[in-house]
């Protein structure tokens, strides 16, 4: 069955590692994105099929006339990052709160009655509570934790005012092909193995000790194919990870084994904003998508250093 499938921030990490997972599972559907290209890239979407427009989500003119005959909404553009919304609180809040806004409503013009939105682990904050669950308390501690928030609760928001089919998905540390080392807020995975593979010591905020659940990048693009297939809506945000912990620690023993090499540590200050333990309570994922495919650490991170590995020898 054709589709019309928009995906905001396609050009990103997440998003283009989206674009090619429709591609190959439902090659049929149209897929459109729309990306100012600030974080993601161009040369994400080579050799994808897609219709790539280059604007902002904040441009409600633009983003309307996009969104005319779309079947599907996958909002993925965002600033991700705890350290820039502590920096840039404002320019977090519009583009997360104001854009996811402006998203919604775009929807709800042009009759597009199912959008998915990218939440957040970070939304859990300061609860201690392990493993995670949806029906946890939140505690925001970054004004990027906060706008995550108010992504899921205008999503709930608008199934509840309007009728609007939406999902809410909560990301714990997602990585995998495509991910950028090369920014000032790069995430974990991508700057280690960057550093790890230029001789560079890797550099740990604290003492390594915090736990992060970390996914695999196409564990979360068959879930959300699967949503988009059958058009499924969700009550509560639902964790989109599958309740490993690793510290950053753990994480540098198993680059380690992988490249072959012991790998050099600088230590710095904690960093403002962070949350110090992560773990995803998987009931909810796993009662709405049965068998989906989980990945070992080890797996994921193989699959992520060849892509590495890869993308040095064809630059």
């Amino acid at each position: 069955m054709l589709r019309q499938v928009l995906i905001t921030g396609g050009a990103g990490f997440i998003g283009s590692s989206l674009v090619d997972y429709l591609n190959s599972h439902s090659p049929d559907w149209e897929i459109h994105v729309l990306d100012d290209l600030s974080t993601g890239l161009r040369s994400n979407l080579d050799g994808l099929r897609c219709n790539l427009v280059v604007g902002s989500i904040l441009d409600s003119k633009l983003l309307s006339e996009i969104t005319d005959g779309v079947d599907h909404i996958v909002h993925l553009a965002a600033i991700g990052s705890v350290p820039r919304s502590i920096s840039a609180p404002r320019a977090t809040h519009e583009a997360n709160v104001t854009g996811t806004l402006n998203v919604l409503e775009a929807a709800r013009e042009h009759s597009v009655n199912h959008v998915i939105v990218a939440s957040s682990s970070s939304v859990y904050g300061s609860n201690p509570n392990l493993p995670r669950s949806e029906f946890d308390w939140t505690r925001p501690l970054s004004p990027y934790a906060v706008s995550k928030q108010a992504t899921e609760a205008y999503a709930n928001a608008y199934a509840s005012s309007y009728g609007m089919k939406t999902v809410a998905f909560r990301f714990f540390n997602v990585y995998g092909p495509r991910q950028r080392p090369d920014h000032p807020y790069a995430a974990v995975i991508p700057r280690f193995i960057s550093a790890a593979m230029s001789d560079i010591p890797l550099t740990i905020h604290g003492e390594g000790t915090q736990t992060r659940d970390f996914t695999f990048v196409e564990s979360v693009c068959e879930v959300i194919h699967r949503t988009l297939v059958q058009s499924l809506q969700f009550e509560h945000p639902m964790n989109l990870a599958f309740g490993s912990r690793y510290s950053v620690l753990d994480l540098v023993t198993v680059l380690e084994r992988l490249i072959g090499k012991e790998l050099p540590l600088v230590h710095t200050d904690d960093r403002p904003g962070d949350v110090r333990a992560s773990q995803a309570d998987t009931a909810l994922l796993q009662a709405g998508f049965p068998g989906v495919t989980s990945y070992d650490l080890e797996i994921g991170l193989q699959r992520t250093i060849e892509w590495f590995e890869r993308d040095l020898e064809e630059g």
